[in-house]
């Protein structure tokens, strides 16, 4: 998991101001159309870079989000990467500013063992799509709950005193009679 504190180089408290600030000043550091002249992997450490300050700023300035990130980053204090703990966000052992280098990768960024398939699991959990499902066979079930009862509820309504079974045997004598007859 990446800190976007760390990557804005902001505190915790930080305003939206100061949050803003420092994207802009990231951004104009680190923007595509700057480094468009620049030797290939300078160009794309610079986007990768970009991207980076985008999504933490993206985070940290939708109040949602920033209270969805702190609470899950506040949970997460350590992340074990590499066979050490570590305060790299990053997950890697790449140089450069904020703690991400040319070894940057998305598969970098994720906790390994346990805690990521929790982390996986809740996420798919809460997905809107699982959600809906989960919401569409809770009402499936219920129907067809209040339907087996409903069909019992009548025949106890309209055959007091008799038990299903009973009223089976009730027609059959009923027709043995009748063949008999």
């Amino acid at each position: 998991m990446v800190d976007h504190y760390q990557v804005l180089g902001v505190t915790r408290n930080a305003t939206k101001q100061e949050v803003k600030d420092a994207f802009r000043r990231l951004a104009v550091k680190y923007h595509p159309d700057k480094h468009a002249q620049s030797p290939e992997h300078v160009r794309q450490n610079a986007t990768v870079r970009f991207k980076i300050v985008s999504e933490a700023y993206e985070v940290l300035n939708d109040d949602r989000k920033r209270a969805s990130y702190n609470a899950v980053s506040d949970s997460d204090c350590f992340r074990r990467t590499g066979g050490s703990y570590s305060s790299n966000p990053y997950g890697n052992r790449g140089g450069g500013a904020y703690g991400y280098g040319y070894g940057y990768s998305a598969r970098n960024r994720q906790a390994s063992g346990f805690s990521s398939g929790v982390d996986s699991a809740f996420r798919y959990l809460t997905t809107r799509a699982f959600l809906l499902n989960l919401a569409l066979a809770g009402g499936l079930y219920f129907a067809f709950t209040a339907i087996d009862t409903s069909g019992e509820t009548l025949w106890k309504m309209r055959n007091s005193g008799k038990s299903f079974e009973e009223a089976m045997e009730s027609i059959e004598k009923t027709k043995a009679h009748k063949d008999e007859g």
